[in-house]
């Protein structure tokens, strides 16, 4: 079933993004992956060669203008698309205050 009054359905609105993040599983090893929206609650990316588990607590690191942002989040879903590459949204459970008046800054459409 649509959305016949086109409302945004999301709580957090997003910007779209291309670009390479690292991400682990707390206390291991960075892995790369390549995000693709983000917003102040969370972010998307793709990932490829890894198994990641839902509910799984990850640091991302990324950046938002000339600023790096390092956050921890619970892997909200994940989806395959092909038998190597996984999208993934992680939604944040710990970051930086100014990061996320950051992330809400660039997110937020400017009045007209």
């Amino acid at each position: 079933m649509g959305n016949p009054a086109g409302e945004e359905r999301r709580k957090y609105r997003r910007i779209g993004t291309d670009q390479v993040i690292s991400f682990a599983p707390v206390d291991t090893r960075d892995l790369l992956g390549v995000s693709r929206d983000l917003s102040s609650g969370g972010i998307r990316f793709e990932v490829v060669g890894c198994e990641i588990e839902l509910d799984e607590v990850l640091r991302v690191t990324f950046s938002v203008g000339d600023q790096t942002v390092v956050a921890v989040g619970r892997v909200a879903w994940s989806t395959e698309i092909d038998p190597l590459t996984l999208d993934v949204g992680l939604e944040f459970i710990e970051i930086d205050p100014e990061a996320v008046e950051l992330l809400d800054d660039v997110t937020t459409p400017e009045a007209s």
